[in-house]
């Protein structure tokens, strides 16, 4: 049924709307878009008669089957619902903004119906005041557009893709894990091309009501709602659903879901395709089957496909990287009782005599060194030979998953044919919206329009780096602001922990000032960081939307690089002081170092700062994992929940599809951006600091496990159908990841060398436990302790620094440093041991980083991102296609040239048949 266009012949005032008399135009026009003014009516032609905008009076009694996705004739597909409140029937007194509001949705509903799109109004069953406007887009207006949007339609069945495995050897053992095939059935493969309207012969058109499935009809009339007017003012367009949304004008807009996702529907030609997903991917049972990503990606889309066929690849290789993770622990786990230097901490005869200087001034007193047995115990299980063994493990893996990664996806490229993704990307409706300066284009020298002038994109792009830097600048500062809590609450902590000499309190023996005082921090400074997390995600969205981007592309990665620079510092920032600055640049007892020329910088434990910074991520780990569940689950269910309470008992049953979906959540357009983002920062805990913690990849794993399926049962479940995106990548998320990974390998190298002991350790096992600078005839960890704690003369301490002395009078005490002893004629600077160890770091730093990144170019370079075996089938693919485009075309023209001989010849007969009179 063909589109005309109609012309307004007489105008007649009428109290309620103003009615039109119209006549049918008879030659038939092509589709255009016409700009109307907000009172102007316009009809379109998909139905017998001409009919009224819905926002007017005519609205139509629904009559069909709760489950029902088409029009009220059964005839018309519902490709997008639209829901608004009816103003008249407001309790407000807002007549004024009412009238506004609906004059603009009458212009806009005009509009859609003059681009081809037809509507159907229904009032709510459970709220009169609520008015669904369901949009169907016609044979006619799905083929215009999907030439506009160069989207790919099957061409001819194409029997050569086949599914690639890395299993197909062991399909006796993954059988298991497999869908079911009888369940979910594979999708039929074609040959595609981009559409062409004059060309449409050449394509597979078996029947018009499926040629465009359904995911394709929401797209393309999301774009149809995103470009229409509803508004002109002072020659600025004012347009998009979007914009109508968030200003009130339309309460939601969304496509539907084919079904409910407990039951299948009633009607039988509805593919059930949430029913069959909340089955096989979303349920509970299903946690130990692979994802069915081809139902995933023919129903949300590619966009949402590629996140969750990454999402599982990413945790298919923590599997490798927990398996490593846990026996590097065990290993330290079932050694610690053979640790030499944990031993002589608790030997009562060793550090128990051993007397430590104050960690603070004046309030703190001397404490012996027994008290940190428990703690060094639990140190000799994460800073061992394992650890260091992990450390190059790891980056050595995220450089497999990353390059293995490109090669999955260059195959979900070629099955999902979006290899040539030519789907020329449209300026956003906010930035055309702003284009009221003209200029000239360098490249077709024409006119055209732009936001702003090259001067006010620079003064935009200044004002945005301005505002990326102060907010930087104040994560930095809230972490200052921890790090003088832990500066201060230290002094309370030693001053009101109970102070036995001997560390046999049964409470001192657990919980010491410096464990009590990195707890304590560690939870305030999560709590901090969640806030903050808040608060910047606005932040960046305010910002990015001044910059103005022109395309949703650009407007995504340009949001991405800022929201994680954001959660970059706001996460990391507190780690990285712990690893690389806490207990660095400390001093020593008679001349400390403070911070502000108030706080005395805190030090590490006698083992080191390895296990604090542990303990730092397991709660943020554990504590974000347990948060993001409860935004993601806990919120939607009781939102949903509360939603279906204040409905009319058993009301479910019978309501419309539309309806039960609008009680639903809704995404968000950034709702994957999200996602992602949670992942990327899981992703750096796992590789950054992987060396203090390395059972990060098995807390990963778990958390991933759970997270596939509670997205998944999130988006069956609790929240609207999202409209299908095209995506041929992961986006900007894939450099992001490769920079976390290069920066992986330092942070790791420099925990090693800096924060843990190993390098001292060694150090001192091969060149000083043994003669000229040891006593031991052989090589050993004896007297590793002692070796490391300097002495310092009680007598030097000056006024500020004069310790509490109500436990008794000692000429010296012992702090953690290379520095030589009083008396000495270089007294308290940095011993012969100290340059040893530096040396050893830095040469250390310098190995490992060369080591690592030689093999991590060596494994990118043998490891091609695109398989040999792929490229065949895309290059035979693209060459099959091409020649079938060919041989329809030589089919089309020979038959043309057939057609006109015989034309030729008949007039030849004609003229050459002698003339009867």
């Amino acid at each position: 049924m063909g589109i005309s266009s109609w012309k307004i012949l007489n105008r007649e005032a009428s109290p309620v709307l103003e009615r039109w008399e119209v006549s049918r135009i008879s030659k038939p026009q092509s589709l255009k878009k016409e700009v109307l003014t907000e009172r102007d009516f316009v009809s379109f032609l998909g139905i017998e008669d001409t009919c009224l905008s819905p926002s007017g009076e005519q609205l139509e009694e629904f009559n069909g089957k709760p489950d029902s996705l088409f029009f009220n004739d059964g005839q018309r597909r519902i490709d997008f619902v639209l829901v608004y409140e009816d103003e008249r029937r407001k309790e407000t007194n807002k007549k004024g903004s009412n009238e506004k509001q609906r004059r603009k949705r009458q212009a806009y509903e005009s509009n859609l119906m003059c681009d081809g799109l037809q509507l159907e109004a229904t009032r709510s069953l459970l709220d009169d005041k609520l008015v669904f406007v369901k949009v169907h887009a016609p044979w006619e207006v799905l083929c215009t557009y999907a030439e506009i949007m160069h989207i790919k339609l099957p061409l001819k069945p194409n029997d050569l893709k086949t599914r690639s495995s890395a299993f197909d050897n062991f399909n006796w053992f993954t059988k298991v894990l497999q869908v079911d095939e009888s369940i979910i059935k594979p999708e039929q493969e074609f040959f595609t091309a981009p559409f062409e309207k004059n060309r449409m012969n050449d394509f597979y058109i078996q029947d018009r009501d499926t040629f465009f499935n359904p995911a394709t009809r929401s797209r393309i009339v999301y774009f149809i709602l995103s470009r229409v007017n509803y508004q002109v003012v002072n020659n600025v367009k004012k347009f998009g659903i979007n914009r109508l949304v968030s200003s009130g004008i339309y309460k939601a807009a969304f496509p539907l879901h084919d079904c409910n996702f407990s039951r299948q529907s009633e009607d039988l030609s509805c593919p059930n395709e949430r029913y069959l997903l909340y089955r096989e991917w979303a349920h509970p049972r299903s946690i130990y089957k692979k994802q069915p990503l081809d139902l995933i990606r023919k129903y949300y889309g590619e966009k949402i496909g590629i996140y969750f066929a990454w999402l599982g690849y990413y945790t298919q290789m923590l599997l490798l990287a927990a398996v490593v993770g846990v026996a590097c622990f065990l290993y330290g786990y079932f050694n610690q009782n053979n640790c030499t230097w944990s031993k002589e901490v608790c030997d009562p005869n060793i550090g128990g005599k051993i007397i430590m200087c104050p960690q603070c001034d004046k309030l703190c007193s001397f404490w012996n060194l027994s008290i940190t047995c428990e703690s060094s115990k639990k140190l000799c299980i994460f800073d061992s030979f394992g650890t260091l063994v992990f450390a190059v493990f790891m980056g050595v893996w995220v450089t497999l998953f990353l390059e293995f990664w490109k090669r999955r996806q260059a195959e979900l490229e070629y099955e999902w044919d979006t290899v040539e993704l030519q789907q020329e990307e449209q300026a956003r409706p906010e930035y055309e919206a702003q284009c009221t300066h003209v200029v000239i284009n360098e490249i077709t020298q024409e006119e055209e329009r732009v936001p702003f002038t090259t001067w006010g994109k620079c003064i935009r792009i200044t004002l945005c780096a301005s505002a990326v830097f102060f907010w930087i600048l104040l994560i930095i500062a809230s972490v200052i602001g921890i790090i003088v809590y832990r500066l201060s609450v230290f002094i309370v902590f030693s001053a009101k922990l109970p102070k036995n000499l001997n560390g046999t309190d049964p409470i001192q023996k657990y919980l010491t000032p410096q464990t009590a005082t990195s707890i304590t921090a560690s939870l305030i400074s999560f709590i901090i960081i969640m806030i903050l997390n808040t608060i910047y995600e606005k932040v960046a969205i305010v910002i990015t939307n001044f910059e103005l981007p022109r395309t949703q592309t650009d407007y995504e990665n340009s949001l991405t690089m800022k929201m994680f620079l954001f959660q970059f510092v706001n996460y990391y920032s507190s780690c990285f002081y712990i690893a690389f600055f806490k207990g660095k640049f400390v001093g020593y007892p008679g001349d400390p170092v403070y911070w502000l020329g108030k706080y005395r910088n805190e030090e590490c434990d006698p083992g080191g700062c390895l296990l604090e910074l542990t303990t730092q991520l397991t709660i943020i780990m554990g504590g974000k994992a347990i948060w993001n569940n409860i935004q993601e689950v806990l919120l939607p269910w009781i939102m949903n929940l509360i939603g279906r309470c204040r409905t009319v008992s058993g009301a479910e049953m019978r309501t419309p599809r539309w309806e039960q979906d609008y009680h639903l959540q809704p995404m968000g357009k950034l709702g994957l951006f999200y996602e992602y983002l949670e992942m990327i920062i899981q992703f750096g805990f796992v590789t950054l600091f992987v060396a203090s913690f390395p059972l990060a990849p098995l807390l990963a794993l778990v958390n991933n496990i759970l997270e596939i399926r509670v997205d998944a049962w999130k988006l069956t479940t609790q929240y609207r159908r999202m409209v299908p995106e095209k995506a041929q990548d992961i986006g900007a998320w894939q450099p992001i990841m490769q920079g976390i990974a290069i920066l992986a390998v330092v942070t790791n190298a420099m925990i090693i060398a800096f924060t843990s002991d190993m390098i001292p350790r060694l150090v001192y096992y091969w060149s000083f436990s043994v003669p000229p600078y040891g006593d031991h005839p052989h090589y050993t960890m004896e007297g590793y302790i002692n070796n490391t704690l300097s002495y310092y003369r009680v007598a030097d301490f000056r006024g500020r620094e004069n310790p509490y002395t109500g436990l008794g009078n000692y000429t010296t005490c012992r702090y953690r440093d290379f520095r030589n002893p009083p008396g000495h004629p270089q007294e308290y600077k940095h011993n012969i041991y100290y340059w040893h160890v530096i040396a050893a770091k830095l040469a250390f730093i310098i190995v490992m980083e060369h080591v690592i990144y030689s093999v991590k170019f060596i494994i990118s370079y043998t490891i091609p991102d695109v398989s040999k075996s792929t490229k065949s089938k895309i290059k035979r693919e693209k060459y099959l296609t091409q020649k079938l485009l060919r041989e329809n075309h030589l089919k089309d023209v020979t038959k043309n040239i057939g057609v006109i001989v015989e034309k030729m010849v008949e007039v030849v007969d004609n003229n050459l048949r002698p003339k009867v009179d």
